[in-house]
């Protein structure tokens, strides 16, 4: 499903709910960080499970999120703006890749969604909201 405005986004769960999904992937786009409260409303008002990108929506009532570790790549960004500052050419540096991904669980929204969360997901989640 795709949504690229506010509007569209009631009508695209509509349907994922009405398709009884077993669940979602919200990729993490501006459009998504944006509307985030909107976009967590729905998917706990129309009982969609989703796994998100950053854990910011989790955070915010969201399920579950997998994804790099944003304070990783502000770290990350922070040496390369010294190398530059300091002299190295930018295009002279390499593309990194991130090297660290954070999981975040949040039982609440489980429990509201009637799942049990393995304890296996649970020791390795790097935060458990309760």
């Amino acid at each position: 499903m795709q949504a690229s405005a506010d509007a569209e986004l009631e009508n695209a769960f509509t349907i994922l709910a009405e398709a009884h999904f077993g669940g979602l992937v919200v990729a993490s786009n501006p459009l998504f960080n944006n509307l985030r409260d909107h976009v967590l409303k729905l998917t706990v008002a129309l009982k969609v499970p989703a796994v998100y990108e950053i854990r910011q929506f989790v955070v915010g009532g969201g399920l579950m999120s997998y994804g790099p570790s944003v304070p990783e790549i502000y770290r990350q960004i922070a040496i390369y703006a010294g190398r530059v500052l300091t002299g190295e050419t930018a295009s002279d540096l390499p593309v990194l890749q991130p090297a660290k991904c954070d999981m975040a669980v949040n039982l609440k929204t489980a429990k509201t969604l009637g799942i049990d969360v393995p304890m296996s997901i649970l020791l390795r989640a790097d935060e458990v909201i309760e």
